[in-house]
């Protein structure tokens, strides 16, 4: 294996553990919100906030009646979106 293809296999496999890894804090927000966790937890506040950070461009893109299906459909839109993307330039990568 040539030092590029090692070095963008690398790149790849970066850019899918970090995508994977926001995905990944957006459905545990998710999880915790379906769930009622106590939002006085310094946990549970810091994954909030960190989801809220990584979705703010689709939180409340969804006008929902129930709140629960904002929450889901927003946040989850999110996680999709940074799956599909992250991955998707990871295969990218490995192509070159």
């Amino acid at each position: 294996m040539t030092t590029h293809a090692r070095n963008t296999a690398v790149a790849a496999r970066i850019v899918v553990v970090v995508a994977d890894v926001m995905a990944a804090v957006i459905g545990l927000w998710i999880l915790m919100y379906l769930l009622e966790a106590n939002r006085a937890n310094d946990l549970v506040e810091f994954v909030r906030g960190t989801a809220r950070w990584l979705a703010g461009w689709s939180h409340d893109l969804f006008t929902f009646d129930k709140e629960w299906a904002r929450v889901v459909a927003g946040y989850g839109l999110a996680a999709l979106v940074y799956l599909v993307v992250g991955h998707g330039v990871a295969g990218q990568l490995r192509k070159r």
